[in-house]
């Protein structure tokens, strides 16, 4: 296993190298600006450090590394014009750049232009991998659907919530994780703790996603901070203010969330202030480490060297302490 810099490293190199001079440009120049933002790309990259788990050559699970973070990007260009997010990555949204037909035909495009990318597999990994793909596809549209959902309810609950984060991010990251395992042809059972490692894994990281949206610093953000308080979104933190807050302050919550302000400075900063006087932020903080010990548990039973153990356990730490 290598530092997670030389992963980082190799994606970006591949990504520069993928050639998009395609025709329409008006198809395919959005994709490669939605691509060429980079952004974290954690996905692709826990695919390469997966594979390299198990001994697979690394460049054997780039074309399955690929497909990851195309359908990632895909899933980022029509949430963002279901929530008509003005910024992705500190810069203009591809609806905003271009216009709104335009981010929903090319994100089309990039959904099959993911799955194209199995074919580099023989026919018995390009099966277990298309269905792998196929199933996290569907869940990641079925939690987006709950998250749209949440937005006019008053009464979701912190199960459901977690359901909705589980689809809408955990599986693909537990997804590209297990796509790495499959590509390095370990054990079944093996590929499945991985899995849920990432599944645990990916669950915190939307947990923190979530408490930075309010909470996070706006120059290394790289999105709108509040985002998810001018759209009224029902959030751990939001669920935990209402559970643990007083009747005047749930009513306080329940008003904010009820209105569409044309300046919401003021919204913003109440929302939070009711976070914190409510215990939700500490409610939130305890939960991505609990999820976060979780995950660490799992790889306890994975049959691979301890160091290996070790590094993953280094890499979710580094995961949990970051503030973009």
């Amino acid at each position: 296993m290598q530092p997670l810099s030389n992963y980082q490293t190799i994606i970006a190199e591949h990504f520069n190298q993928i050639s998009l001079k395609k025709e329409p440009k008006g198809l395919y120049e959005p994709i490669k600006y939605i691509l060429d933002l980079g952004g974290k790309r954690m996905r692709p990259v826990l695919t390469l450090m997966s594979a390299d788990i198990f001994n697979a050559d690394l460049k054997s699970a780039l074309p399955a590394a690929t497909a990851v973070e195309v359908f990632h990007n895909f899933s980022l260009i029509h949430d963002d014009i279901m929530d008509d997010a003005p910024l992705r990555r500190g810069n203009e949204t591809v609806h905003e750049k271009w216009d709104l037909n335009t981010g929903i035909l090319s994100g089309d495009a990039m959904l099959i232009l993911a799955y194209q990318f199995f074919e580099a597999y023989e026919p018995h990994i390009f099966q277990q991998l298309a269905k792998l793909f196929g199933k996290t596809a569907l869940e990641v549209c079925e939690g987006q659907q709950y998250d749209v959902d949440f937005e006019t309810r008053d009464d979701v609950t912190i199960p459901e919530y977690l359901k909705m984060i589980e689809y809408k991010t955990a599986v693909l990251v537990a997804a590209a994780m297990k796509m790495g395992a499959i590509v390095a042809e370990t054990s079944e059972e093996n590929a499945n703790l991985i899995y849920d490692f990432g599944l645990n894994l990916g669950i915190a990281f939307q947990l923190q996603d979530d408490y930075l949206d309010a909470f996070g610093d706006p120059k290394t953000f790289g999105k709108q901070v509040g985002g998810d308080i001018i759209e009224n979104k029902k959030t751990f933190l939001y669920l935990k203010a209402i559970e643990f807050g007083t009747t005047e302050q749930k009513e306080q919550l329940l008003h904010l969330f009820s209105i569409q302000p044309t300046d919401n400075t003021d919204k913003i900063e109440s929302v939070k202030q009711l976070f914190v006087e409510t215990t939700a932020a500490d409610a939130t903080r305890q939960a991505i480490q609990n999820f976060t010990q979780k995950a660490f548990s799992t790889l306890e039973k994975i049959e691979i060297e301890s160091t290996k153990k070790e590094m993953l356990k280094n890499f979710g730490e580094q995961l949990m302490n970051r503030n973009v």
